[in-house]
């Protein structure tokens, strides 16, 4: 499962390129405490031989002095470099770590599981195109694994997949793994969880990790490798609605003006008729220019340069749609809300909210309600504190170009920043009134 390749000995250039062309995953690791999401990582990183010689003996060393495996190796090491992490064995910021298949490419977010770091993982989840939900075999279903689960789904992540984990320690009982997924099924009715798969797993004997065990006899499914490498994600992005937020204009001589920015969503190409919000005035792109050099098709996440054949006025902030499919402006949204702020949200406080390449002032009108994260019911609170979750209504200065977050993540979200200490106090994600089932 390594990376390596005969490319590299016999035609280094040609090696490059086909690593270059490799699809990209993103995925992360979360659920309760202990559940096994710092082993997990280890594992899939020792298994698919990304770790190195000298790295791997530091690892085996320190595994004696403060593993948690007596004495043997422990793969959570290897992303919990934080002293405090690694004394008290847990995981408490974000850790990323790349590696790679002859398949594709991956990075992985190894995510807190303490309810106090949700903030931690809701920004771990924000990017990613899959979540690998851990449960251990031992405890089942617990208060954090509903917790990621929700945050899972309002972050509009599509694939999960539930790591029934520690399977060695219930000596691989099917009748056990069952209950789990059963219990798991019944709480995730309840989400929007399109496409979800349970594997039993343990991470720390890489048992149906990498390889397949034969220790699960009853369970004829794919190992976790497996399905990271084939679960197919192309239809995940919105390549229908076009929009590139307008980043920053480029005008390095009489003879040049281009708009730079990153494409949200959609394609574009030289030729097509475009419209600039919020002016509306519309144009045609002249050119797609890049460092490159000219591309004949651009979409997302690509960043660009567009030229237009007429002299129109944009700049950061603005957006480039198509006249025919134009995003919703308006000034007035409903969100749901992810507080991640020691001080409690408070309504009608003036807040800026950054959305896209705009920033706006404005106020957290009403808390409509807090969700309870274990029932999923809507409970009525005068404000929402430390990693809480709410709908509220939001009212800006002037008015934003979005789409629904369940249909454009780029155009859907937005962070929350207190004016005075320039902290990010929240992350939110706007509803589609027509569409509401939170």
């Amino acid at each position: 499962m390594s990376h390596q390749s005969d490319l590299i000995a016999t035609d280094i250039n040609a090696y490059l390129k086909q690593h270059e062309s490799k699809q990209l995953l993103r995925f992360i690791t979360c659920g309760s405490v202990d559940d096994g999401k710092s082993t997990l990582i280890g594992r899939l990183l020792y298994d698919s031989k990304m770790i190195y010689e000298d790295q791997l003996s530091q690892l085996e060393a320190e595994s004696k002095l403060v593993g948690t495996t007596g004495g043997k190796f422990d793969p959570a090491l290897l992303t919990d470099g934080l002293k405090a992490e690694r004394e008290q064995g847990i995981t408490i910021d974000v850790a990323y770590r790349y590696f790679s298949t002859p398949k594709r490419k991956f990075i992985i977010a190894d995510t807190p599981g303490h309810e106090q770091y949700t903030r931690n993982m809701a920004t771990g989840a924000s990017t990613a195109d899959l979540a690998v939900i851990l449960i251990d075999a031992r405890h089942g279903v617990l208060t954090q694994t509903r917790r990621h689960s929700f945050i899972v789904s309002l972050l509009g992540i599509r694939h999960v997949i539930v790591a029934v984990n520690k399977m060695d320690l219930v000596d691989f009982d099917e009748a056990r793994y069952n209950e789990i997924c059963d219990e798991y099924r019944s709480f995730a009715m309840r989400l929007d969880l399109p496409d979800l798969h349970f594997i039993p797993i343990s991470a720390l004997d890489g048992d149906n990790v990498v390889d397949r065990s034969e220790k699960a006899p009853w369970y004829s499914g794919s190992t976790l490798m497996n399905f990271l490498e084939t679960v197919y994600i192309g239809s995940d992005r919105n390549l229908q609605d076009f929009r590139m937020p307008v980043q920053y204009v480029n005008r390095p001589n009489l003879d040049f003006r281009g708009f730079c920015g990153s494409i949200a969503s959609g394609i574009v190409r030289p030729g097509e008729e475009i419209m600039v919000l919020p002016s509306r005035q519309t144009s045609k792109v002249k050119e797609i220019v890049t460092f490159d050099g000219p591309m004949e098709e651009a979409f997302a996440p690509l960043s660009i340069t567009l030229t237009l054949e007429d002299e129109i006025d944009a700049s950061r902030g603005d957006m480039i749609v198509r006249p025919g499919n134009l995003p919703r402006s308006r000034d007035q949204i409903e969100a749901m809300l992810v507080w991640m702020d020691a001080e409690s949200m408070v309504p009608g406080k003036t807040y800026l909210f950054k959305h896209t390449s705009q920033t706006q002032p404005g106020t957290i009108e009403s808390l409509k309600y807090q969700v309870d994260v274990n029932t999923l019911h809507r409970n009525p609170a005068p404000e929402l504190g430390l990693n809480e979750i709410g709908r509220v209504s939001i009212s800006l200065n002037a008015p934003i170009h979005f789409d629904a977050y369940r249909r454009n993540r780029s155009t859907g979200a937005f962070i929350v920043v207190d004016r005075i200490t320039n902290a990010t106090v929240a992350a939110g994600m706007i509803l589609d009134l027509s569409l509401i089932h939170i």
